[in-house]
């Protein structure tokens, strides 16, 4: 579906790109040939970030590139500014000569801007290529673009080709091409294996609701488990959404995708650990059987649970999944949700909030975050709150009864199914970029699973589960 990413091998006929800002420019210019320098001026050439200049030779081929980018002590450097590259460039092959300053960042920015959704429109020629710069890890990279490649299509694609039966058959292959133990619970079956909101949730849909837990790795490396929710489409159930609402509903299994995308990363990239998958899957629908609000289930945890609200469907599966996921006592567990609007309204949709009842993994996940240029912000567990969720006639309401703080109230509900909320973290993610910018491309984007990579990588590679 997505345009094949990649990064190749270094080749010295590669055309050269030198990144220029305007402090460096006068020395960088007096280097260049005269008639280069000639031609610059004549361009009017300023070297402003995103600025980009096509130097020909007296043959008046492609000889070299520059590119404009924020002076080093600029207060808001992006690291993914070398994306722009991916979609200015005439189609050939290029490679980094002087600059950038984190060639790591620039070459995976190319490479995830380079992303096309292809899978319903007539292929278009290649673009721009990119050689490996020497100083970085050209498979680390190339791995990572192609798994979030691979989560951005999952997300792309719309409810007609990507319903329950697809995410799941997504999911099991990815488990299968490394070797993982898999299970399916379909239809009936949640419900027979004490999966009962999984089951409410997408019984009114016309393909079964559905669970996928799979597991690889060695028993003794760290143990991760991820649960991401799989709501292939969200009409807001007898709490039918507003038409404007439904228009990006294709997305609401996002979670799911990140799930995918991170696991794809783990996996092909061999972190030592014990990897768990479990992906509750399902369509929230209308029709007879549809689960109504005022009724009540038995979660998988026990906890007897209320519906407020059938459009607050995705924390009852993540319910479930969250319960089963506890009762193997992972190291982490970490959740990905389009939960709330609420969270949108608080961060925007770059900028996703994330809960955990942990300081010390707050503060790794955060440091992971800048690294990796994949921003989140820590929100709080508001105790105050918790109690807005208590039900009159049940353990718990999956919503309370006023508009506010709906991203933390959600989380809150989420914490109450988890065993050790100090090895948690759930993250209420939008998954969907409005507009292009470098490394982010419009239409469905993966987010914090790059940041999780790392932070996963290095806990299993020193082994040090938090205590």
């Amino acid at each position: 579906m997505a345009t094949k990413a990649g990064l190749e091998e270094w080749s010295q006929d590669a055309t050269p790109i030198d990144f220029v800002d305007a402090r460096g420019w006068e020395d960088y210019a007096a280097e260049l040939p005269a008639a280069a320098r000639a031609y610059a001026e004549a361009c009017r050439f300023e070297p402003k970030p995103e600025r980009l200049l096509l130097v020909p030779n007296r043959e008046g081929a492609l000889e070299r590139v520059v590119f404009g980018v924020e002076k080093p002590d600029a207060k808001l450097r992006d690291p993914f500014l070398a994306g722009r590259l991916a979609t200015s460039l005439p189609p050939g092959l290029y490679r980094f000569e002087k600059g950038p300053a984190d060639p790591s960042a620039a070459a995976l920015a190319f490479l995830l801007s380079r992303y096309k959704f292809s899978r319903y429109v007539s292929a278009k020629p290649e673009g721009p290529r990119l050689c490996s710069p020497s100083s970085v890890d050209g498979a680390r990279i190339s791995r990572i673009a192609e798994a979030v490649a691979f989560g951005r299509d999952l997300i792309n694609t719309p409810a007609c080709d990507m319903g329950p039966e697809a995410l799941a058959d997504a999911a099991l292959d990815l488990a299968r091409r490394h070797n993982a133990k898999t299970r399916l619970i379909l239809g009936e079956a949640p419900l027979e294996e004490n999966f009962p909101l999984v089951h409410a949730v997408g019984r009114g849909a016309a393909q079964q609701p559905r669970l996928v837990d799979f597991t690889c790795g060695p028993q003794d490396g760290l143990k991760v488990t991820l649960v991401g929710k799989g709501v292939c489409f969200d009409t807001g159930g007898l709490d039918l959404k507003p038409s404007s609402a439904m228009l990006l509903m294709k997305k609401d299994m996002g979670g799911a995708a990140v799930t995918l995308s991170l696991a794809s990363m783990l996996l092909e990239g061999g972190v030592p650990l014990r990897l768990r998958v479990i992906l509750p899957i399902v369509e929230n629908s209308v029709s007879a059987p549809s689960f109504r609000p005022g009724d009540i289930y038995r979660s998988r945890k026990g906890l007897s649970v209320e519906i407020g609200n059938t459009d607050a469907e995705g924390r009852l599966v993540l319910a479930d999944a969250l319960a089963l996921a506890a009762e193997d006592q992972p190291d982490l567990l970490f959740d990905f949700a389009t939960l709330t609007g609420a969270a949108r309204v608080a961060l925007g949709p770059d900028l996703p909030p994330f809960y955990t009842g942990s300081d010390e993994l707050a503060l790794e996940i955060a440091n992971h975050a800048r690294g990796a240029n994949d921003p989140v912000w820590r929100l709080p567990l508001w105790e105050a709150y918790d109690a807005g969720l208590d039900g009159k006639i049940s353990d718990v309401v999956n919503v309370t009864s006023h508009a506010f703080a709906g991203s933390i109230t959600a989380a809150l509900f989420l914490r109450r199914f988890v065993a050790n909320p100090d090895r948690w973290a759930h993250f209420d993610v939008y998954c969907w970029n409005g507009g292009t910018k470098p490394g982010r491309p419009e239409g469905g984007e993966v987010q914090v699973a790059r940041l999780l990579y790392d932070l996963i990588e290095s806990r299993a590679i020193n082994r040090s589960p938090l205590n």
